[in-house]
């Protein structure tokens, strides 16, 4: 069964740590954080202290997702944290295979991120060094945006090139129930979810129907 992973950027930033309980006890998958820098996306939202604020709190994973320029300097700092996965930009290293590598090595899953407009083959030779693969469906930075369909080619080609190797297919931006389920159809294991969770405060609703 896909895995809903709810992105706390879309959360009551006053009280994360009540909404971090409420997305356990709803039937969340695991917790999604979006860190972004201001420079590689233009928002800025959480540090590794966040990270490490809310680790006691919960058991399930936590997915960071690092939309920031050098993410070979910041890595270690939310592996320290807390971080269970740590994601980063194709787009914001020359060092990917490297900093994959560095990743596994303090302890946590290594994931690859690609915006719209980045094509799947940039995935080619780190295949072996990752674990999962983020496929944007919006140009990041920003939560409630629309869905941009084309990207739904894009998650099946990078389910063939997986092949039988385990690697987790995530899908962020602007999934809702349609969405949701065309991107599970395309070959999506992981469905990150802002907007769509937190609406209405019924959150175990909301990730039922994602699923």
């Amino acid at each position: 069964m896909v895995k809903i992973a709810p992105s706390i950027l879309s959360a009551d930033f006053a009280n994360l740590e009540s909404e971090i309980r409420k997305l356990d006890q709803a039937g969340a998958d695991m917790i999604h954080i979006d860190v972004m820098d201001g420079r590689f996306v233009p928002n800025l939202t959480f540090g590794a202290p966040v990270v490490k604020a809310l680790r006691p709190h919960t058991s399930l994973p936590f997915d960071v997702h690092l939309m920031v320029e050098n993410p070979d300097n910041m890595v270690a700092w939310f592996a320290e944290a807390g971080a269970d996965i740590i994601t980063v930009h194709a787009e914001t290293t020359p060092h990917l295979d490297r900093l994959l590598d560095f990743i596994r090595s303090l302890g946590c899953k290594a994931g690859v991120s690609l915006t719209p407009s980045t094509p799947e083959n940039v995935l080619s030779y780190v295949l072996d060094k990752t674990d999962l693969i983020l496929i944007m469906t919006v140009n990041p930075g920003f939560g409630g945006q629309s869905f941009i369909p084309g990207q739904l080619e894009k998650i099946s080609r990078i389910k063939a090139m997986i092949g039988e190797r385990d690697i987790a297919v995530e899908v962020d931006g602007g999934i809702n129930p349609l969405t949701a389920a065309e991107c599970i159809a395309a070959g999506a294991d992981i469905l990150v979810a802002g907007t769509s969770v937190f609406a209405n405060g019924d959150y175990a609703k909301n990730i039922e129907a994602l699923r």
